[in-house]
């Protein structure tokens, strides 16, 4: 019997991370799969994460926050649990941890980053440089570090396999195909929430509202990032690293009924698409096993669904799309403003600081007037960050009172035009 597959799962306690622990004890039990989970991270959860290193019997955790009450509740947490197991458990705390963690990985280890945003980047370049296979959920190491990371990839021969359903029905369809009979690919988009809302309307729509999405199950800021459009201009800057297309190779399609997760088009007009439940688990077994066999997670009825639904994308109710390519074009430390820009605004918005319809403004406005300079270490991608951020911050402070709630939020001379 071949040893088990040593596993290092960051965003332990996220949806992508439960899914992930989920999808692990089912391979384990029905495929008799065997994997050694290393370690946990989480964010600031105490309990879902020691209650995951119970479950897998994993020897380290380690918590992003190192705040109180988290850090103290796992820690008493761990005690209890350590005290009934047969082993030690280690907890660690913080960046550093999450560092000490990702420094014990080897090759033929798999480092499962569903860290949310660009907190993840490290651990990714780490992983890499080691020569560690990465099952990336975390779509902002490469928004913001894909320069560095594909290279680093390639110099050690390390692999990194897309979760991100429309990334990993890309890679599937391409199984087998030569990239130079591609044209192009295009990625799907459910619209999120607020898909059918007219621009006014949906400019103005609380958290609550652009939380509800209709098809996924996602953490909150994954979730905004639907309702506006984001996700996918990230996804664009994410295919273009991971696949080696050009933006205009890139095309992304509205498609409300989140059944079919990506499109290949070849140079003499056929394409091959993916199709399948709006399930995580599907691409996250995919990265763990290498294969898609059963059991199935679930099945599409053809005859039920009847008729595929696809439509444009409307460039003016949804300007992110734009800028994703225009972040291209600039290249750089671009990348990093944007993502980091993005990050800034969701959070405030979800604060209540600014109406939704700001998130893109602001973000655009941050690509605009932020220089983006070379990208030739992770310090030019930390200066990056670090000046979007505040210039978020600035510029939602001089947004005229009230603008937040207010029926009108005027800011005509400031906001880039559709």
């Amino acid at each position: 019997m071949s040893a088990p597959r040593r596993v290092l799962l960051l965003g332990a306690t996220g949806s992508i991370g439960a899914s992930t622990l989920e999808v692990m004890a089912q391979l384990e039990r029905e495929r008799g799969c065997r994997f050694d989970v290393i370690g946990l991270a989480g964010g600031s959860r105490a309990e879902p994460l020691a209650a995951a290193a119970h479950a897998t019997g994993a020897r380290a955790v380690a918590l992003a926050d190192t705040g109180s009450p988290g850090l103290p509740a796992l820690r008493a947490s761990i005690a209890r649990i350590a005290s009934a197991a047969d082993h030690p458990i280690e907890v660690l705390a913080g960046d550093e941890g999450i560092g000490v963690l990702v420094s014990r990985l080897r090759p033929g280890d798999l480092l499962v980053n569903a860290v949310v945003g660009a907190a993840g980047l490290r651990a990714t370049l780490m992983a890499v440089r080691a020569g560690v296979d990465v099952a990336l959920a975390n779509k902002e190491s490469l928004v913001a570090g894909g320069a560095l990371v594909l290279p680093a990839a390639a110099a050690s021969g390390a692999r990194i396999i897309p979760i991100d359903s429309e990334h990993a029905a890309v890679h599937q369809c391409l199984a087998g195909a030569r990239r130079s009979d591609v044209r192009r690919i295009i990625l799907t988009a459910s619209g999120g929430a607020l898909r059918d809302w007219d621009h006014d309307r949906a400019w103005h729509a609380t958290p609550a509202e652009a939380l509800r999405h209709p098809t996924w199950a996602m953490g909150p800021k994954v979730t905004i990032d639907s309702a506006t459009m984001m996700n996918k201009a990230l996804e664009i800057i994410e295919a273009h690293w991971l696949f080696s297309l050009a933006p205009q190779d890139i095309s992304a399609i509205m498609h409300p009924q989140s059944l079919v997760h990506g499109i290949v088009e070849f140079g003499d007009g056929s394409m091959i698409a993916q199709l399948g439940p709006a399930d995580m688990r599907i691409p996250i077994r995919q990265a763990l096993v290498g294969d898609a066999a059963g059991p199935a997670l679930g099945r599409l009825d053809l005859e039920s669904i009847g008729a595929l639904e696809f439509r444009a994308i409307d460039d003016r109710r949804f300007p992110a799309i734009r800028l994703a390519r225009r972040v291209l074009a600039l290249g750089g430390t671009a990348g990093a403003i944007f993502n980091a820009a993005n990050e800034a605004a969701v959070a405030l918005f979800l604060g209540g600081g600014i109406p939704l319809g700001r998130i893109v403004e602001l973000v655009a406005e941050a690509i605009e007037r932020i220089p983006a300079g070379p990208l030739t270490d992770e310090s030019d991608i930390r200066a990056a960050d670090a000046a979007a951020r505040r210039f978020i911050a600035a510029e939602a402070a001089a947004d005229p009172p009230g603008c937040a709630a207010a029926a009108t939020c005027a800011v005509p001379e400031r906001r880039p035009r559709p």
